[in-house]
């Protein structure tokens, strides 16, 4: 009986050990997951620069020392691209600021009505100059979205007037006048805009910036045609999407005639899981591609970059999957 008492003690000992032990396996495994998701090991460094040696590309680099500087992120969250991304998308930016501006209604060949708003300058410019800042946002976005709010509110101060596009059908009070919406690199409405600034000020001089899908659509543009890049100072491409033919590129071609959707297979669009189900099954035969690979050559910005002649600076990701023009491109 003792040897029995004697036994249930000394595993009733045991037990707090086995379990402080587990207790100790389960908080390093939530530190190791925390360590890896929030990249905490990833080594910080400055941004990777390619650049010709110009004049442009001197300028800048003198006028913004940071380009060179090593970027320490904050604390705990900050190399996390996915968090980053989570909190802002549930948090939104605080205390954004709500620049007014006046909306600009275009009429279209096709009967699409384009709208873009407009935000004069709050103070002179450093030069001296009229200088407007033509913007397109990325995919889905417009002027009332918040990044773009603080991007207008930064560049007023600063001496800029500001041109915002509104994709088409990307703002909810706007209704589409005609059978198409915004695609990945349709430059209809963006060239609308840019011919209306320059058309209601012949003194301005312009600065071109996209952001993402924007960014693939502006460098389009440029290279469109010479009549493109005239009484423009330089391009800023900010965080310009993927690969066409790895990922998804949005893309309209200015060349091709619009077919029937009768030609597309509308069913398949209710039950589609991705943007590329998407644009094979309808996008691409609306456009009167024979083929989504050919959709998505065409339509990027890479066949035009070498004819644009003026300062274009891309501002990438620096993982592979993140850089839409692909290791073949030199700017």
């Amino acid at each position: 009986m003792d040897e029995l008492k004697m036994s249930a003690i000394l595993e009733t000992s045991e037990l707090p050990a086995v379990f402080d032990g587990v207790k100790l396996a389960a908080v390093a495994a939530v530190l190791y997951v925390i360590v890896r998701c929030l990249n905490l090991k990833s080594p910080t460094a400055p941004p990777e620069l390619i650049y010709q040696d110009s004049a442009l590309a001197r300028f800048l680099l003198k006028s913004c020392p940071l380009l060179t500087k090593e970027y320490i992120p904050p604390l705990i969250w900050g190399k996390s691209g996915h968090i980053q991304t989570a909190l802002y998308g549930k948090m939104g930016r605080v205390r954004s600021p709500h620049p007014y501006g006046l909306r600009k209604y275009l009429t279209m060949p096709d009967g699409a009505t384009a709208t873009f708003d407009l935000f004069e300058p709050r103070s002179e410019h450093c030069t001296g100059d009229d200088v407007t800042m033509v913007i397109c946002p990325g995919i889905a976005n417009h002027s009332e979205k918040q990044y773009i709010r603080t991007f207008v509110d930064y560049a007023q101060k600063n001496g800029y007037r500001c041109a915002v596009l509104n994709h088409l059908g990307a703002l909810p009070n706007i209704e589409l006048t005609s059978p198409r919406m915004f695609t990945y690199g349709c430059t209809w409405e963006f060239g609308a805009m840019v011919n209306y600034i320059k058309k209601t000020y012949p003194q301005t001089q312009l600065v071109v910036v996209g952001f993402s899908l924007g960014g693939n659509i502006v460098c389009k543009y440029l290279g469109e045609s010479q009549a493109n890049q005239e009484r423009v100072l330089c391009c800023v491409s900010v965080c310009q999407g993927y690969s066409a033919l790895r990922q998804v590129l949005f893309g309209d071609n200015n060349m091709k005639k619009p077919q029937s959707l009768s030609d597309a297979d509308l069913g398949k669009l209710y039950t589609a899981t991705s943007l590329m189900q998407i644009d094979d099954n309808v996008m691409r035969k609306f456009h009167g591609y024979s083929s989504l690979k050919e959709y998505y050559e065409k339509e990027s910005c890479l066949q035009y970059l070498h004819k644009a002649r003026k300062g274009l600076g891309l501002e990438c990701r620096e993982d592979g999957d993140g850089q839409f023009l692909g290791p073949s491109a030199k700017v």
